[in-house]
């Protein structure tokens, strides 16, 4: 490695400074199938060993008890028996609080910690989550935390995240109320996404999950927003090739952004997958988290195309069309919470947007639409159109 001396401003050279540079090539594999602890099927077994066959490697599950009910300890356990070749489970999977639950208190992601450590998980074994969303984040965070990384693998359970949150490289947890404050950019080690537990699901969680997708497609996928129009009624009816086919393409587009958007880590002020999210990190935090994620996503994304319009960005109509599309998968657009206001009187979703600069570093970039499947980045947002799409939204909601 050749070090090399940084320019001035004037471009010349110092020789008591130096950049140091290197680069670490990221890549782990992301797998949509069905049955995975089948014990005749040996993907899992598979991604674990990789090209270490000659050993067995140690694993530690830890589980969201919201599938407790599914026996997943012993599913697991007779999976292990038949590669005990190659897999050994250490001590019973952990279980935790699933939702918004484990993310709202630090000592849940200690409590994972000191079983990492307590169960001797080193850098070569592997700490496996299954669960929702909230609960692989946690997981990830203490896995990313311990012994400064051990590998990590991700078995998403919900729509939500097998389409959009699980595939990523983001970590983290609440803190004083402040939405994924306390986090890391860590890539799992896999993520093995498995269709099954999706039937599991409570409807509500399996309709706000749609939302992902929807938001993807309309700022990266004009033919997958389409389709998405299309096939409505069969994903909102959780027909099993329609919601497989709008997982997988779904992950893809985020997974494309990831690898292809030039800033995997954040480093800049961007986040363009977070269309419709500045207002649903609020008013998920208004109502203790009452509305879901997905279905607060559902609203910022109502609520930003509306804007959209009103900024002379998107054609006149489109905003009803997403909104159509948004109300036949099932998700709402209007909650009473979105018009709170703070003591002063201001409108408690300009605050939030205010803690949404504040999380992006100082610089706002909110991206809103163009077209639909086409994004746009904006540097502001006036208050006074935001509060006339707010006003859209809950007189279409009253109309219906």
């Amino acid at each position: 490695m050749e070090l090399e001396a940084v320019p001035t401003m004037q471009n010349e050279e110092r020789d008591d400074v130096f950049w140091q540079k290197f680069s670490v090539p990221f890549q782990y594999p992301v797998a949509f199938v069905r049955g995975l602890f089948d014990p005749a099927k040996s993907l899992f077994a598979d991604v674990v060993a990789g090209e270490e066959t000659d050993k067995r490697h140690r694993c530690f599950f830890i589980i969201d008890e919201g599938l407790a009910h599914l026996g997943l300890e012993k599913i697991i356990g007779t999976y292990f028996d038949a590669h005990s070749d190659r897999l050994e489970m250490i001590g019973p999977p952990m279980q935790v609080p699933g939702g918004e639950i484990v993310k709202k208190d630090l000592a849940h992601v200690e409590c994972m910690q000191n079983a990492i450590h307590t169960r001797a998980i080193d850098r070569h074994s592997y700490v496996i989550a299954i669960g929702g969303g909230a609960v692989l984040d946690a997981a990830g965070l203490a896995a990313a935390t311990s012994h400064r990384g051990v590998r990590h693998i991700r078995i998403p359970t919900t729509i939500l995240s097998q389409n959009d949150s699980g595939v990523g490289v983001k970590n983290a947890v609440n803190f004083k109320g402040i939405k994924n404050y306390i986090g890391t950019f860590a890539p799992p080690w896999a993520v093995l996404n498995d269709f099954d537990f999706l039937a599991h699901l409570p409807t509500r969680e399996r309709i706000a999950g749609l939302s992902e997708a929807v938001k993807v497609a309309l700022i990266r996928d004009p033919g997958f927003y389409l389709w998405l129009e299309e096939n409505a009624d069969a994903l909102a009816t959780f027909e099993p090739k329609a919601e497989e086919f709008m997982v997988r393409r779904s992950a893809q587009l985020h997974m494309r952004q990831i690898a292809h958007g030039g800033d995997p880590f954040e480093m800049g002020s961007a986040r363009p997958l977070d269309f419709g999210h500045w207002s649903a990190h609020k008013l998920e935090a208004l109502t203790n988290h009452h509305v879901r994620h997905g279905e607060a996503v559902a609203m910022g994304i109502a609520l930003d195309a509306r804007y959209s319009v009103l900024a002379g960005l998107l054609p006149e109509g489109q905003d009803e069309r997403i909104v159509v599309l948004l109300e036949t998968l099932g998700l709402r657009i209007w909650h009473s919470a979105l018009e709170s206001r703070d003591a002063s009187g201001r409108l408690s979703l300009l605050v939030g947007l205010d803690e949404f600069q504040e999380h992006l570093g100082g610089a706002l970039t909110i991206t809103l639409l163009r077209d639909l499947g086409v994004g746009v980045e904006v540097n502001e947002m006036d208050a006074t159109l935001v509060e006339s799409s707010l006003n859209w939204l809950k007189a279409r909601a009253r109309s219906e």
